[in-house]
């Protein structure tokens, strides 16, 4: 199976209705973060079944279909690293990650760096330096810095919640709403393992947090609670 033979699959799945619906719901618009992004119009539990179908394709096709101008064709190919990820070896995954390292510009919506970063990056630096995370954090690039922050998803998950709170802290001053959110959703997760631990990063730096980026972090918590951070009084 090559890229181009995926590619005309992936055309006759095609839904215009699904596509129109899907461009403005990513924000493709001028000026907006997915600004110029194209869709096919194909929903994800059917990405999915051929991600399970074509699990073995090669990285080289896989490369292809990263390179895509079609946002569900990407999608496809970082599904497929992330499965290929998971059973390889070590040269292997190696080829996976210098892959999505090399193509981040095609990482380019939160669906993408969401369902990617963790699962690829994240497991790769486990037991590996994490300064590129840091490096990633401070990028000008929305979606690098967004990879930075979810890639920490899979620390939070194994206990590990040293570096989510220092990307967390370098992104807090951060401009973009997808960043407020990411680093919000990652402080929360990080609290349901250890709630001690984020209560005492917030009660450090929310008021500097934007208003977004705190209502994500404090979302479980009780409401009394919730409205002492909300009103400052925490």
């Amino acid at each position: 199976m090559t890229a181009k033979q995926l590619s005309e699959i992936f055309r006759d799945l095609a839904d215009p209705v699904i596509a129109e619906h899907s461009q403005r719901f990513f924000k493709t618009g001028v000026g907006e973060y997915g600004e110029g992004d194209r869709f096919l119009g194909i929903r994800v539990p059917v990405i999915r079944t051929k991600v399970k179908a074509f699990r073995h394709l090669s990285l080289e096709e896989i490369a292809k279909l990263l390179a895509s101008p079609f946002h569900e064709e990407r999608l496809f190919a970082l599904l497929l690293m992330v499965e290929q990820y998971s059973s390889s070896d070590s040269a292997a995954k190696d080829a996976i990650v210098q892959l999505y390292l090399t193509n981040t510009e095609c990482v380019n919506n939160w669906d993408l760096v969401d369902s990617s970063a963790h699962y690829i990056l994240g497991a790769h630096l486990e037991h590996r330096d994490r300064k590129l995370l840091y490096r990633l954090a401070e990028s000008s690039v929305l979606w690098e810095r967004r990879i930075a922050i979810m890639s920490c998803f899979y620390f939070i998950r194994k206990h590990q919640f040293e570096d989510a709170l220092a990307i967390s802290e370098l992104l807090i001053d951060d401009r973009e709403d997808l960043i407020h959110k990411a680093v919000g959703w990652m402080l929360r997760e990080l609290g349901k393992r250890d709630v001690v631990l984020e209560k005492q990063f917030l009660v450090r730096l929310y008021r500097r947090m934007p208003r977004t980026m705190l209502r994500y972090a404090i979302e479980k918590f009780p409401e009394s609670e919730r409205q002492r951070f909300l009103k400052g009084l925490a």
